[in-house]
């Protein structure tokens, strides 16, 4: 069996996979939260979007 040809099937499939866990995560806690606590995330994230990009590598 070539491993390169598994390696690179298995990767995309495992990111895949641990980006759908994240976002069920995040859609699970957004649902569990108060309204007020969403609210106050939501306006916080376009403050936070622009220190990200400041900081590129």
């Amino acid at each position: 069996m070539d491993y390169l040809a598994l390696l690179a099937t298995a990767v995309p499939i495992a990111l895949v996979v641990a980006l759908l866990c994240a976002t069920l995560v995040c859609v699970v806690a957004i649902c569990r939260a108060h309204r007020r606590d969403v609210v106050a995330v939501l306006r916080a994230l376009p403050g936070l979007v622009a220190a990200l990009l400041r900081r590129k590598p």
